[in-house]
């Protein structure tokens, strides 16, 4: 009987013994770097992802296309398995190339037109 009660007085102790916690500041610290990044120019954001499409050309083969927001930015995935390739519009509806490759249309169009390293140019459709 002793024990039960002496357990809720020893607890009652231990959480007396907690205090206000108190936040711990450094002081006013410098950034060395703060007039580095004041002056440095804003950064442009890369483009985001608006559609990524798969399209199946008249030679039978298969490309994947991941278009951009920005109009001028796309990626090319000849392959199933592999690095994305870059292409790049000199300004937006304009033919996107990079690699050898060049792309004509855009993200809501049903067929686009590829021209391959090496190739002639071929239609692929959705």
């Amino acid at each position: 009987m002793q024990k039960i009660v002496l357990a809720p007085i020893a607890l009652a102790l231990l959480l007396s013994a907690c205090g206000k916690p108190e936040t711990i500041t450094a002081g006013n610290l410098m950034d060395p770097d703060a007039e580095k990044v004041k002056a440095a120019p804003p950064v442009k954001l890369p483009p985001a992802m608006l559609a990524s499409v798969t399209y199946r050309c008249k030679d039978n083969s298969v490309v994947s296309i991941d278009w951009f927001n920005d109009g001028v930015t796309a990626n090319i995935r000849p392959k199933k398995v592999g690095e994305p390739i870059s292409l790049a519009a000199p300004a937006a509806g304009q033919p996107f190339v990079g690699s050898d490759y060049e792309l004509t249309g855009t993200p809501d169009a049903k067929e686009v037109t590829v021209k391959k390293p090496g190739g002639s140019a071929q239609a692929c459709n959705v």
